[in-house]
């Protein structure tokens, strides 16, 4: 019996286009665009770096 495809490990990294909140964060502070005390929700979109 063989294992299914989707369960095998994935020998290269697979790019995600979706950032968690702390990496929007971060992004956003390098561009000056949050700053400490600002909310952390309803933060603008943000493309991944590449």
């Amino acid at each position: 019996m063989s294992i299914h495809s989707t369960l095998k490990s994935r020998q290269a990294y697979k790019k995600r286009n979706v950032l968690k909140r702390s990496e929007r964060v971060k992004i956003l502070q390098s561009g000056k665009k949050w700053k400490e005390g600002d909310s952390v929700y309803g933060l603008p979109k943000v493309k991944p770096p590449q």
